[in-house]
């Protein structure tokens, strides 16, 4: 088998379709185990719904087995929060940002 990304560059319906196929999951199968319904889980992978909640993303990450951080939507969502909490930085983003 290949070796698994640490990280997805790729939407998260095709990353949540990808880990999927990987782990042999149906989508009664991963319904099962996070208690979401295989309609709902559909309608994930082909983006017929938004990327769901941070609770949401860590329960199918944990019957997955990957890390949350393994959605790139997850992992911008963490970058956003803390770069909530430090306006200074946000600033000097910023403006490095709009020199190039």
């Amino acid at each position: 088998m290949a070796r698994r990304r640490r990280f997805s560059d790729d939407p998260f319906g095709e990353t949540l379709e990808r880990l999927m196929t990987e782990n042999g999951v149906t989508y009664r199968g991963l319904a099962a185990k996070t208690k979401l319904s295989a309609g709902y889980l559909n309608h994930l992978v082909h983006g017929n719904r938004p990327v769901p909640s941070n609770e949401i993303v860590r329960s199918l990450a944990s019957a997955l087995d990957v890390e949350p951080e393994h959605f790139r939507e997850y992992r911008i969502r963490v970058i956003t929060e803390r770069l909530e909490e430090m306006p200074a930085l946000i600033d000097r983003l910023y403006k490095r940002l709009a020199e190039d």
